[in-house]
């Protein structure tokens, strides 16, 4: 995989991008004024990211897997130490298909009735290959998202979700937080 050299990134025209970014030359960005990379944060082949009004807000430590997509008009955010598995693709925006209106971003929007809502990813989730996340959706801090669920709701910190729709299924360990406390000790971040 080839990553965009600094320069590149640089004339990429992000609203802004941290340190020890990799982002391979694969990945397609739209409104790139919208979008913020922190530091340490790597995006792998033929991911999308397309930042609507709300724009894409990601921390740091943040992995975003091949073929991922983060697309809408809310506002998407990826806390520090998020992994997005690849295939998985989060929106903030979507279509009502319940067949009372429209749909497709060809169709003047007075004949659709489109939901936008902002989807935030705290700290320390992981969501699994496949997953859908749609509008409207927190995903609270240290979150595990089992591969191949559709989450339509919010989840509670610190538990494991997977299905479709998701659902509960068990409490998640935090021995993760004993390896960040020493990697930011090792590593004089904040």
């Amino acid at each position: 995989m080839a990553f965009l050299s600094e320069s590149q990134l640089q004339g990429l025209g992000l609203a802004s991008v941290g340190d020890n970014v990799l982002i391979s030359d694969k990945v397609s960005f739209y409104n790139t004024s919208n979008i913020k990379i922190g530091s340490n944060v790597r995006i792998d082949d033929f991911a999308i990211l397309s930042a609507g009004e709300g724009g894409i807000e990601m921390g740091n430590y943040i992995h975003i897997a091949c073929y991922s997509s983060l697309i809408g008009k809310g506002k998407i955010v990826l806390g520090d130490f998020a992994n997005i598995s690849s295939r998985v693709s989060i929106y903030s925006s979507n279509d009502d298909y319940s067949g009372t209106t429209m749909t497709n971003p060809m169709i003047p929007n007075v004949y659709k009735q489109v939901i936008h809502g902002d989807v935030i990813i705290e700290r320390h989730v992981i969501v699994g290959s496949g997953s859908v996340i749609l509008p409207n959706v927190v995903l609270y801090e240290g979150v595990a998202i089992g591969a191949l669920s559709l989450v339509k709701d919010s989840c509670n910190s610190w538990k494991i979700y997977t299905g479709n729709p998701a659902r509960y299924l068990k409490d998640r360990s935090r021995k993760l937080l004993q390896f960040e406390a020493k990697l930011i000790s090792n590593s004089h971040i904040e």
